[in-house]
């Protein structure tokens, strides 16, 4: 069949809207039309080049939609269902996935290929092939993916909205509830307030932190983080410090985040000193990996017993997180239709990513016609 998709075809160009060809599933795969897709920051790192996948790529790794056609085998899943994509597949039974450590399942290892478990792919164009971020090519009307990347939901769930527990929701609230480990009565740093961090304050203060610090030098960021839960917000890391030094009367805070789009050793330089001793600094944000942006004294780090951990999917597992995301939403809880600042149609993908650049969106979300 055809599909319109935006289409990543090396590092600084913008996404390209096109028409390509799809491949029915096969074994193991499903056929989603895609209700909606989010613009996460890391999309931007691929055009950027902080991360260089195999071109050209079908952009998208965070959607929702409905279940069109089921390929042989598949039992979980069938024709109308609506699912939440996940962008890391879990296949539920490799060491990682068998250990309780299903966020870094060995099916991830070729996502940035977006190269399907067998090897292949399914966009084609002109006799090329294509692969789908994450496996999954949320920029599409419709891809072809492994069922073990999609989970069910109810059916009455606002797709539109929802579509943000793929990615940004639960790596964000992760990175607070399973990496930090927040408790209640801590205070908890989180540097960079984006579609990221926003779910970190989210879940810092669902934990129970008496403070939590928010810190971006973009004054509608702050202000969203103190309507999603921070109780404070700083412009800059100084005074952060000097605030957290205030709040813990020069203890630290117990564990930060860093969240920022693009990782520096500044930030992470700013977080380590802003933790206590045996406090754990939870790096989630992403940078060039070929580059070393972590860089710190070593004394300190073992006379303080202080640690840095590192957190892919907010260190949780996508098929529990992602449902008890839902349940959250539905409570009432957790806050999904706040983040939205903007929605776009796929031709308007490169300007949603302009106005993430710009800081003027929390989360922008490509909404497909029904």
């Amino acid at each position: 069949m055809k599909t319109k998709a935006a289409v990543l075809r090396g590092v600084g160009q913008d996404f390209e809207i096109t028409e390509l060809d799809l491949d029915p599933p096969k074994a193991g795969e499903v056929l989603i039309r895609y209700v909606a897709a989010g613009l996460c920051h890391s999309d931007e790192h691929l055009r950027h080049g902080d991360i260089v996948p195999r071109f050209p790529i079908v952009g998208g790794h965070e959607g929702a939609g409905i279940i069109e056609e089921v390929g042989a085998g598949v039992t979980r899943l069938k024709p109308g269902d609506h699912v939440i994509c996940s962008f890391l597949p879990v296949c539920g039974h490799c060491r990682w996935c068998s250990t309780g450590k299903s966020n870094l399942c060995d099916m991830g290892a070729t996502i940035l290929d977006g190269v399907l478990p067998d090897g292949t792919y399914r966009f084609h164009q002109n006799g090329e092939d294509l692969g789908g971020m994450c496996m999954l090519g949320t920029f599409s009307e419709y891809s072809t993916i492994s069922e073990n990347s999609a989970i069910k939901v109810d059916p009455d769930l606002p797709l539109d909205k929802v579509v943000l527990i793929g990615c940004g929701v639960p790596t964000g609230f992760g990175s607070a509830v399973h990496a930090a480990e927040t408790e209640p009565g801590d205070t908890i740093a989180i540097y960079g307030i984006g579609g990221i961090g926003i779910n970190a304050v989210q879940g810092a203060a669902l934990a129970g932190a008496r403070n939590v610090v928010a810190i971006d030098p973009l004054a509608n960021k702050r202000e969203a983080a103190e309507q999603f839960g921070a109780t404070h917000s700083c412009e800059t890391p100084e005074q952060a410090q000097e605030l957290i030094t205030q709040l813990t009367r020069g203890v630290g805070a117990d564990k930060a985040i860093v969240t920022v789009g693009v990782v520096t050793s500044e930030v992470v330089t700013n977080a380590f000193n802003a933790i206590r001793k045996g406090g754990t600094v939870v790096v989630t944000g992403l940078a060039d990996p070929t580059k070393t942006t972590i860089e710190l004294p070593g004394a300190i780090l073992t006379l303080f017993e202080k640690r840095i951990q590192g957190s892919l999917f907010g260190s949780g597992d996508p098929f529990h997180d992602i449902p008890r995301m839902v349940e959250l939403y539905q409570s009432g809880d957790l806050k999904l239709d706040e983040l939205i600042t903007s929605t776009y149609t796929l031709d308007q993908v490169n300007q949603g990513y302009q106005d993430l650049l710009d800081g003027k969106n929390i989360r922008g979300v490509i909404v497909y016609d029904s």
